[in-house]
């Protein structure tokens, strides 16, 4: 039985991983981050695999939550290869280690060439071939930054709280379907790069991505958490 954890810049989404099985998943705020402790106490795990890009506070609150397995913690980096993945960023360690779990789940669920989309705080949308090359991607805001930004750095323009619509007829409306209609253009303007290949499929996984999956006009399949994915095929395999 191992445990993951992935400390996202909003949330620490976590899962207590036996074999093919979870056991138990959750998330909690950062502000919560002292409770990370109590929910999993319960678990008596091998090893705790964790993926953090939330920074060096949140590294250090979630080792002082989990004080008594602190031995057993084991924080994941991006490597020039692992797992079926070949990672071709010019300098392999700069690879944010959330999306290079996301693409180590992804190759864990296909052998097709793959569009690997976290949609969170910011969108990431990766390519992965059906060989296991991993190369490259896109960052942009995520649809709730857009939102922010625009009312944060206009005169005139609210925190939006409409409705996508093909059409808007009124800002708040407008707002939303514009970073929506921003997100996905991006998204399947990337896949048309591996359209072509056999059984070629965008994996979607974050807190929006429920929000955009609707909308796609691409294959797609929806996945509860990717980084999960991979910290579990990066710790069960360490473990057998």
């Amino acid at each position: 039985m191992i445990i993951c954890i992935d400390s996202g810049n909003t949330r620490i989404k976590w899962g207590v991983r036996d074999a093919d099985v979870w056991l138990a998943q959750g998330a909690l705020s950062h502000a919560e981050i002292a409770d990370l402790g109590a929910l999993l106490s319960k678990w008596k795990p091998s090893s705790v695999w964790l993926s953090n890009v939330a920074g060096a506070n949140a590294l250090a609150g979630i080792f002082q939550a989990l004080m008594p397995w602190q031995t057993l913690i084991r924080e994941v980096k991006s490597s020039a290869g692992g797992h079926g993945v070949r990672n071709g960023y010019e300098n392999p360690a700069q690879l944010g280690v959330d999306r290079w779990c996301a693409l180590i789940g992804a190759r864990g669920m296909t052998a097709a060439a793959c569009l690997v989309v976290m949609a969170g705080t910011a969108t990431t949308i990766d390519t992965l071939d059906a060989s296991g090359q991993f190369h490259g991607g896109l960052i942009l805001p995520g649809p709730d930054l857009m939102r922010r930004a625009l009312a944060r750095d206009t005169a005139a323009l609210p925190l939006a709280s409409g409705e996508h619509a093909v059409c808007p007829r009124n800002t708040d409306d407008a707002i939303i379907s514009g970073c929506l209609e921003a997100q996905l253009g991006a998204i399947e303007r990337a896949f048309t790069r591996i359209a072509g290949e056999p059984d070629a499929v965008c994996l979607l996984s974050g807190g929006a991505a429920y929000m955009l999956a609707p909308q796609l006009s691409i294959p797609h399949r929806l996945i509860e958490n990717l980084v999960l994915e991979g910290l579990a095929r990066q710790g069960l395999a360490q473990d057998s």
